[in-house]
């Protein structure tokens, strides 16, 4: 039986993983669960799951809660608590569905423990890709990537022999926004980026399908993931979000993962790998979806997934500037402050203001993720 520890447990990816967890109760005990703000949720998953660690947002909630679970339930709070929860509640196995840089520290944490990795939070790996992966070569732990895309790679590659992979296939949908062109992305509002065709996530994974953000953070995390240098990992649109990734070979096969829009499916098979299991998920009738279609990335259309790329390559502490002026961007034009197309001027202004640290330190990442986050918190 694994030992599951959930980071983000109230988030789209955290509850769906729960809801994935529910279903194998003999294969799988929630030992850790840790949240944000949301305590009334966390402590009705408490309840359920009868976890001896909970960990939420800030004290007062924190009180909160210790009113109402048992006095055997150690209640944490703050990013020393999601910390604890990942390293020290006994967990084998993390998953870290932790929205932006958060996830960093309690990543590292979870490995230097022992315990495997189901990863969702892009960010650990686009801001400390050389840390995360060295300190799980160390300590002999996986990370399994949670991510459809990742995932449907993973698969693809099992069994092979990574020498014979010519390149990998990012499908993206193209968001809520693919069918405007950058004229008719002036006035466009936050009810209408929310609105993915596709899937059902959080507004900021949402948003930043949308400018295609996430998926530049894809690619520079899939990078890290499979080892591959960025000019053999392509993003190819794909409006049906059926084919989820693909991987060619120097043979020129191509092989692909299909399945319809459904993180349950991924999650789980990052809980039980190598084992598959029955799945909830409704199977895909490709006779019934009749047509897919695919086309090229157009970088004007979607000039922050040419901002990923080039902070890919430039590697070092550029790519931890790309993702924290994003998260404030973000967070402004969720809140009100900002226009859409803003989203990708303050990523770029930000880059450009930037001296590049080559290797850097998890202090340095840090120091470079709050000077990035009060720039794009400054820009206009």
């Amino acid at each position: 039986m694994k030992k599951i520890a959930v980071l983000g447990s109230t988030g789209s990816i955290g509850t769906q993983t729960l809801d994935v967890i529910s279903r194998y109760p003999e294969d799988f005990e929630v030992v850790g669960l840790a949240a944000g703000n949301n305590a009334a949720l966390l402590l009705e998953q408490a309840r359920q799951f009868k976890p001896k660690w909970v960990s939420v947002g800030n004290e007062a909630l924190a009180d909160r809660l210790r009113s109402e679970l048992p006095t055997d339930v150690k209640v944490l709070h703050g990013e020393e608590g999601l910390i604890e929860i990942a390293g020290g509640s006994g967990a084998d196995y993390v998953v870290c569905a932790l929205v932006g840089s958060l996830g960093l520290k309690s990543t590292l944490a979870a490995i230097e423990a022992g315990a495997d990795i189901g990863l969702a939070n892009k960010e650990s790996l686009v801001t400390a890709g050389h840390l995360v992966t060295e300190k799980a070569r160390q300590r002999g732990v996986s990370i399994l990537p949670v991510d459809s895309e990742h995932s449907a790679i993973f698969q693809c590659l099992n069994g092979e022999n990574m020498k014979t992979v010519k390149r990998l296939m990012i499908t993206a949908s193209g968001g809520s926004f693919r069918h405007l062109d950058r004229a008719q992305l002036l006035d466009v509002t936050v009810e209408d980026a929310l609105k993915h065709p596709n899937w059902s996530m959080g507004a900021k994974i949402t948003i930043d399908s949308a400018t295609m953000v996430n998926k530049g953070l894809e690619v520079i995390e899939a990078h890290w993931l499979f080892g591959l240098a960025y000019d053999r990992i392509d993003v190819v649109l794909h409006p049906e979000s059926i084919v989820h990734s693909m991987v060619e070979f120097v043979d020129t096969s191509v092989m692909a993962q299909l399945g319809n829009p459904d993180m349950r499916v991924p999650i789980q098979y990052a809980l039980t790998y190598p084992e598959r299991k029955a799945s909830p998920a409704s199977p895909l009738d490709l006779l019934k979806q009749g047509t897919l279609h695919f086309s090229p990335m157009d970088f004007d259309r979607y000039p922050c997934i040419r901002l990923a790329y080039e902070a890919g390559r430039a590697g070092g502490t550029s790519p931890t500037v790309f993702s924290a002026a994003n998260e404030i961007a973000v967070a402004r034009f969720l809140q009100g402050e900002i226009s859409f197309l803003a989203i990708e001027a303050i990523i770029e202004k930000v880059l450009s203001r930037h001296t590049v640290v080559a290797a850097p330190s998890l202090e340095a990442i840090l120091e470079t993720d709050a000077w990035a986050r009060l720039e794009a918190s400054a820009m206009q």
